[in-house]
């Protein structure tokens, strides 16, 4: 039987997997990769140098919350990390041990007043709850109890450090809601910055609230896996410079698989955007016709995941394959923490 995953499949290292991020942020290293060309290795800073006068970058402005909380109900223990908010309030979670629980069950943490009230058992580790604050009397909560949800392969024995509230969190980082950081925008400084607008590089924000099943594989075949939903928002502001961009024949930069996403959610047959506010389960992999973005800047991806399917998407499959080569062999740092790339997309 054929594996439909193995063209999306790569051995790495696990010396490759960074567990912290360069510093400074900018000194990251970025391959250029251009489909039909060899790649080119460069450092973040090079960023201004490799974009256009005119080219519009994008970038999420989500913030991360510390969605990783310990519960119990009665003497069962109850892992939850919380994955998006729904419209009436209701929270939308993955649970450890989700089997033990049941609609109206009352989960507790520690001596906390604050506690939330199963709503639903959705099977398959989903759970919704209803905390019993809101606002910024949760918010609250959270950062007293929460503890930020890294991902698995980031090795913290002993739960994320003081250093992973600064590290994890992007210089755009605007609104709370995010289970995992957009983390191509953690590479971005002041000085980055500064030096892509005196180069007369555009930029805006989008808002995509990443959550809990962006660490998910896909167990199933391609075609049976469900990509969990997220919430997003592009405004009025950002669509214009959108629309304006392309009708003059400058470039969209997505920075992030996150910014991508929302961008090619949103886009019109002709690549144009309006105002766009909802939630998205969009799953890109080679075939799609891209229609938003021209150019992506992000990070190196796991192996049989759907963010690599794509990028493969994007720039090619055999062009990903042999980028991915390259980076190895060259050291460079995987995952959230690690290095970045440049990619354009394949005509």
């Amino acid at each position: 039987m054929t594996d439909e995953l193995a063209p999306f499949d790569f051995h790495l290292p696990h010396d490759h997997i960074a567990t912290e991020p360069a510093r400074p942020r900018d000194s990251a290293r970025l391959l250029h990769v251009r489909p039909g060309q060899a790649p080119v290795l460069n450092t973040v800073r090079d960023l201004p140098g490799l974009l256009r006068e005119g080219d519009l970058l994008i970038a999420n402005n989500t913030a991360v919350i510390r969605a990783q909380l310990a519960a119990t109900r009665g003497e069962a223990k109850i892992g939850l990390t919380l994955d998006r908010i729904l419209p009436d309030g209701i929270w939308h979670a993955l649970a450890r041990n989700a089997r033990k629980l049941r609609p109206q069950d009352v989960l507790r943490f520690g001596d906390d007043p604050v506690t939330a009230t199963v709503r639903e058992n959705e099977g398959d580790g989903a759970v919704s709850i209803r905390f019993s604050v809101e606002g910024e009397a949760f918010d609250a909560f959270l950062e007293r109890v929460g503890a930020l949800a890294l991902p698995p392969y980031i090795d913290r024995p002993f739960g994320p450090t003081k250093q992973d509230d600064i590290d994890y969190r992007t210089i755009f980082s605007q609104y709370r809601g995010a289970v995992a950081a957009p983390t191509a925008g953690l590479h971005f400084t002041p000085e980055l910055l500064a030096a892509l607008d005196k180069k007369g590089i555009k930029r805006r924000t989008l808002t995509l609230h990443v959550g809990a099943g962006t660490f998910l594989p896909v167990r199933s075949s391609i075609a049976e896996h469900r990509m969990h939903a997220e919430w997003g928002e592009i405004d009025q502001d950002t669509a214009d410079a959108i629309n304006e961009t392309r009708a003059r024949g400058s470039r969209i930069v997505a920075v992030g698989t996150t910014s991508l996403r929302l961008l090619e959610s949103a886009a019109a047959d002709d690549g144009t955007v309006s105002p766009w506010r909802g939630e998205t389960s969009i799953f890109i992999k080679p075939g799609y016709r891209f229609r938003a973005v021209d150019v992506l800047m992000t990070n190196f991806h796991l192996p049989r995941s759907t963010l690599f399917m794509l990028v493969c998407a994007f720039s090619g499959t055999e062009t990903m394959r042999e980028a991915y080569a390259y980076a190895i062999a060259r050291g460079l740092r995987f995952y959230s923490y690690g290095d970045a790339c440049l990619l354009e997309r394949a005509e």
